[in-house]
């Protein structure tokens, strides 16, 4: 006869499995729908155990299609940091003082901490820029 602690043992023999061998988090949903058969079990002893294995392989592949899911669905990006990875782009609209002269289209400013190579207009150290565009690690800038 099968006990709830039967599924519990079960669902941490294949949680500990899935941290010694890389599966994907496959074993991970199988211990989950192991646990919650057993939970089922102990909610409800009278479960035969063709129920218990019909709920286990229901449970199971439904987490298993879920997981899958949920994994191909595209991020939206809307984390409250849209600029994480695109660091030039998150200065767009800023305002910075050159550090030194903008000669023949580039220069530098300080933004933040650091400083940046700035693209634009010939202008004097000192002057005020603001940042109009990004291309790849120079800021392109226009005088503000």
């Amino acid at each position: 006869m099968i006990e709830f602690w039967h599924w519990w043992v079960l669902a941490v023999v294949l949680a500990v499995i899935e941290t010694v061998v890389p599966t994907g988090a496959a074993l991970l949903w199988l211990g989950g729908a192991a646990g919650a058969v057993g939970l089922a079990l102990a909610a409800y002893p009278a479960m035969s155990w063709q129920l218990q294995f019909l709920l286990f392989a229901a449970l199971a592949i439904g987490a298993v299609i879920g997981a899958r899911a949920a994994a191909r669905r595209p991020a939206t990006g809307d984390d409250g940091r849209p600029g994480l990875n695109r660091r030039a782009e998150q200065y767009v609209g800023t305002v910075h003082t050159l550090v030194t002269p903008i000669v023949n289209g580039r220069g530098r400013a300080t933004v933040g901490d650091t400083q940046w190579t700035v693209e634009g207009p010939d202008l004097p150290a000192g002057a005020s820029v603001r940042v109009v565009g990004a291309d790849g690690a120079a800021l392109k800038v226009e005088k503000a």
